[in-house]
């Protein structure tokens, strides 16, 4: 009996293309360039260990934050990728102060504008644990022949042509959506493909995983602090007590509750009284991907996260994601102290 071989994600990509009217092909190409990409990445990934990819860049980037090796290497990797492609006027980077505008006469005539976090999780990477890439793509609202500029990337998520991320782990995923649903990819090293593993994921509306950020207790919000207890208090008829599993790395926690059924949240904190994650590059594709799968994203107090308009590239945002059931739960609790 002769097994019929997974589909590539190209195939995929292929087929999905004939479901938006004003499609001619561009983006199932950029697709296939990020997946070349996210395969280069893959690979020094993987040979982390080996080589001298590990450890500090001796850099601090827009954020504050202090770059590893492979934030610089992934962030140039896909750079280098999109603007090879022809088809990205631009890119919208957390590594990057500013948006990089590509000037070459393809790119400056094309009609995506990238926005990115190259390597979600640094504080991970010395340690092996997973990471990963999350994108998002819009169509430009400047026109063609000309240079993006920043209204190019301050739209909001509702404007999504596609998002998703990839994450490194014991495989290397790729997850993403066009809005037809949340679909994944598993990377084949023996063929060097993208393979369709998970087709049309459909997150648990309930679930019973949290994650957030502990450490942070004492500085929460005290509908968040109301939430935690409720989670941790034992009850037969809704399965509580709630099981705490928090990585670090927004994909691999939000990747894990995408599949099981959870919540994933940072709120705002006194430390960090607008949040701490990112609009564009982390929140809103993050939010598509989860409301494609049947889930939900708010802010925490029934603000839908692709409804906010960005103000700046970098805007940070309290940010609650996952299981419908859950997020409605918790979203309770922060509306009894909402003028706190």
């Amino acid at each position: 009996m002769i097994r019929k071989q997974p589909q590539t994600l190209h195939e995929v990509i292929i087929q999905e293309q004939s479901a938006f009217a004003y499609a001619k092909g561009e983006l199932s190409r950029l697709l296939s360039h990020l997946a070349i990409a996210a395969k280069i990445v893959h690979k020094k990934v993987n040979k982390a260990g080996l080589v001298d990819i590990l450890g500090k860049a001796d850099n601090i980037n827009v954020q504050g934050e202090e770059q590893k090796k492979l934030d610089v290497f992934a962030d140039e990797a896909f750079i280098n990728s999109f603007r090879s492609s022809g088809l990205v006027a631009g890119v919208a980077s957390e590594e990057n102060d500013d948006i990089i505008a590509f000037d070459d006469e393809l790119s400056i005539n094309s009609k995506y504008v990238i926005c990115m976090d190259p390597l979600d999780g640094s504080s991970n990477i010395d340690v092996n644990v997973s990471i990963g890439t999350i994108f998002s793509i819009y169509r430009r609202i400047s026109p063609a022949g000309k240079p993006v500029n920043e209204d190019d990337f301050l739209q909001k998520g509702t404007k999504q042509v596609a998002a998703g991320y990839i994450i490194y782990g014991s495989s290397t995923m790729l997850v993403y959506t066009t809005g037809l649903g949340t679909t994944g990819f598993t990377l084949d090293p023996s063929i060097g493909e993208f393979c369709l593993s998970h087709h049309f994921i459909d997150t648990p509306e309930d679930g019973n995983i949290y994650s957030i950020n502990e450490g942070n207790y004492t500085k929460f919000p005290r509908g968040v602090k109301d939430y935690l207890k409720y989670c941790q208090e034992s009850d037969e008829e809704s399965n509580r007590p709630y099981t705490s599993r928090y990585i670090g790395s927004l994909v691999a926690d939000f990747h894990r509750n995408l599949l099981k059924g959870g919540l994933f949240i940072y709120p705002r904190t006194l430390q960090a009284p607008e949040g701490k994650l990112r609009l564009l590059y982390e929140c809103n594709p993050i939010a598509f991907l989860a409301e494609q799968a049947g889930g939900k994203a708010t802010d925490g107090l029934g603000n839908r996260i692709m409804e906010v308009k960005p103000t700046s590239i970098h805007q940070r945002v309290p940010f609650f994601t996952g299981s419908k059931n859950m997020l409605d739960k918790a979203e309770e609790f922060m509306q009894l102290y909402i003028n706190d």
